[in-house]
């Protein structure tokens, strides 16, 4: 009976030292010659921290301790895999249940590490050597949906916390042998476990091995999250634009690895994180594959006309009342002056101030239960929809501006991305309160060669526009038919640059029939 599978193996026979990738070795110590001084090395180690546990063993065949840490180690496992074995073990069969059970090790920091990953030490009487054995505690959710990118039609597993249970599920959703999974420890202090997923036939080595070389370049104590992480790897963190692609959903990550991207996952977040990644694939959903694909095609249409909306109309409004209210119709002058010849704020002071109570309305709702969020929501609608323009401080044209604004912000599937545009909102406002349409236009202009500008690990961001590439045209702000997709896109840098050679052959066949 073996409880240790093959993974846990390698990872227990390469050495890893604080600060370094699992490609780097530990520094060795070697185990001291009595019990006793193996274990002030663990309690000096620890600190004599309350969840270090030392147990004496005293039983027919053992003569030693056991050392494990309380919140890492499940105590039905150390019964079951350790106890009962070994006091069932008659004394010719000990040192078989031994070797089968347990691995062995005679270097102390490598047990420091296995007691932090929730293995249970244990030392023998009159043995230079230390045995281990995995008994880890597993308080995992269920696997549900993602609330933040849910979906009609298609699949609705998302990432959990554990990072062994969202491997399993890219490789149940992946099954083939050209799928490759590496394993990388960072932080000097606190170890995080992260992984890197990809297609051994189609990701590019040289967009791999960069990661590699920027992760293995990071020097922290601990990595908080996986957003600390894509801020310490991306291109450009002077940016508002992300240049990773973050999502929880498995689906998205398996489309992108068929793409010959990376995937990189994390201990402890159910976040995954995509390299490279261009503009328009944070305006992706599953759902635009599932339907119809002039539908798919439609509804992106509608989402990137949405960016324009939730950054310009603001500003526009702005500028024609303030510049350009020339440019109105006659039916709609008469009703905006009278909206707005009593409100005693230039539009830019209402501008700002209602689109910083929205922003403080979502973030209330974010952050307080459910019950009283939706309660607070209510209260500030009522103050925005109605007391506000009675009191005659707010227009109803910004009322309705601010509405569609908002609702235009929040049609993106990426919530990065959402943030991004919602933030944007507020220099193109600035400028045109100053320059009028002529600051629209500058504003326009300096975010397009921005993104022009931008690089995912050397892939244009603006791909395929800048550089265009009419192929790839295909599957960005229009979604064609599946069967002619042909060609993956070029930003990935694929390896195997085809896709499909005819994925409609039937019709082929039934026009030689005929």
């Amino acid at each position: 009976m073996k409880f240790i599978y093959p993974a846990l193996k390698k990872f227990m026979k390469r050495d890893i030292q604080p600060g370094t990738s699992s490609m780097d070795s530990i520094s060795f110590k070697e185990i001291f010659h009595t019990i006793d001084e193996n274990i002030s090395f663990f309690k000096q180690t620890f600190s004599d921290s309350a969840d270090l546990v030392i147990k004496e063993l005293n039983e027919r065949n053992i003569q030693g301790n056991l050392v494990f840490l309380d919140t890492m180690a499940d105590k039905d496992k150390i019964q079951r895999d350790v106890f009962k074995p070994l006091t069932e073990a008659e004394s010719a069969q000990f040192e078989a249940v031994i070797l089968s059970n347990f691995l062995k090790s005679d270097n102390l920091f490598k047990a420091q590490e296995a007691l932090l990953n929730g293995f249970c030490i244990l030392f023998l009487d009159g043995v230079k050597e230390f045995y281990m054995v995995e008994v880890g505690l597993s308080k995992d959710r269920s696997i549900i949906e993602p609330s933040n990118e849910q979906v009609i039609q298609g699949s609705h597993e998302g990432f959990i916390e554990n990072l062994s249970t969202n491997l399993h599920l890219i490789r149940k959703s992946c099954r083939t042998a050209n799928l490759t999974m590496e394993h990388i420890m960072l932080g000097d202090q606190v170890q995080s476990k992260i992984a890197m997923v990809y297609m051994k036939d189609l990701a590019n080595f040289e967009m791999v091995n960069e990661f590699k070389r920027r992760v293995q370049h990071i020097s922290m104590d601990h990595i908080p999250s996986t957003g600390a992480l894509q801020e310490l790897i991306e291109d450009s963190t002077w940016s508002p634009f992300p240049q990773i692609l973050n999502t929880e959903r498995v689906d998205r990550v398996i489309g992108h690895l068929n793409e010959g991207r990376v995937a990189v996952l994390m201990e402890g977040y159910p976040a995954c994180l995509i390299i490279p990644v261009t503009f328009f694939a944070f305006f992706h959903s599953p759902d635009d594959y599932n339907s119809r694909w002039m539908i798919g095609t439609f509804i992106r249409t509608l989402r990137l006309v949405s960016i324009f909306i939730a950054v310009n109309l603001p500003a526009i409004y702005i500028a024609v009342i303030g510049f350009h209210f020339e440019v109105l119709p006659d039916d709609l002058v008469l009703p905006i002056e009278s909206s707005i010849k009593n409100i005693p704020f230039p539009p830019l002071i209402e501008a700002l101030v209602m689109e910083l109570t929205i922003e403080l309305i979502r973030e209330e709702g974010v952050r307080l239960p459910s019950r009283i969020g939706q309660t607070i929501g209510i209260v500030g609608g009522l103050v925005i929809g109605d007391a506000v323009v009675r009191a005659g401080l707010i227009s109803n044209t910004m009322i309705v501006v601010v509405a569609i604004t908002a609702i235009a912000a929040y049609s993106i599937p990426t919530t990065e991305m959402s943030d991004a545009v919602r933030f944007l909102r507020f220099p193109h406002m600035i400028l045109a309160s100053t320059f009028g349409f002529v600051g629209i236009t500058f504003g326009f202009m300096f975010t397009l060669a921005h993104l022009c500008r931008l690089e995912s690990f050397g892939t244009a961001y603006f791909a395929p526009w800048a550089p265009f590439r009419l192929k790839d045209i295909k599957d960005t702000f229009i979604r064609l038919p599946l069967w002619k997709f042909n060609t993956r896109p070029l930003d990935s840098k694929p390896n195997i640059l085809k896709k499909q050679s005819l994925a409609r052959g039937w019709e082929s066949n039934e026009t030689k029939q005929e």
